[in-house]
């Protein structure tokens, strides 16, 4: 077994040149690092749910508080989400959020505003119309294919 490969070159880090927390690649990590690596992954978690209950919160208060109908605060939404993107603040907060911003409705916005920005790297002015619909044609379809199947499943109840 002069020649075996060590097991820790099939590391998930171990191709990667710079490791998060400085940890030099050449040694395998330690059991106490993969347990810290392990508590962050755990906090991720807690960030994405705790972000993305205080989004479903704010809408909840207007929804609750306010005149408006739900139609508008999902339009405000998305739109908030496209316009913070196009600013710049969104990005760092699905970084620090991950899941929990782009889950949320908000995320849709983020997600046409980003399709948007490559399509016009990618193609110029046409990408304009373009993007958004590149980007999310996946959740739409998939909106639009549960939507009647539920639509054939369930049964319409008269008033």
């Amino acid at each position: 077994m002069k020649n075996s490969v060590p097991f820790h070159k099939f590391s998930v880090f171990y191709h990667i040149k710079s490791l998060p927390c400085g940890i030099n690649r050449k040694k395998p990590p330690t059991i106490k690092w993969k347990a810290s690596l392990r508590k962050v992954e755990n906090m991720q978690y807690i960030i994405s749910f705790i972000t993305g209950g205080i989004i479903c919160i704010i809408g909840q208060l207007l929804i609750d508080k306010t005149a408006l109908t739900p139609a508008r605060i999902l339009t405000g939404f998305v739109v908030a989400g496209v316009v913070l993107t196009a600013v710049g603040i969104y990005q760092p907060f699905v970084e620090f959020a991950g899941a929990g911003a782009t889950v949320p409705i908000s995320g849709f916005g983020y997600l046409m505003a980003k399709g948007v920005e490559e399509a016009v790297r990618s193609d110029g002015a046409l990408g304009i119309l373009t993007g958004a619909f590149t980007a999310c044609a996946g959740g739409i379809a998939a909106a639009v294919i549960f939507s009647v199947i539920a639509a054939v499943i369930s049964r319409a109840k008269g008033k």
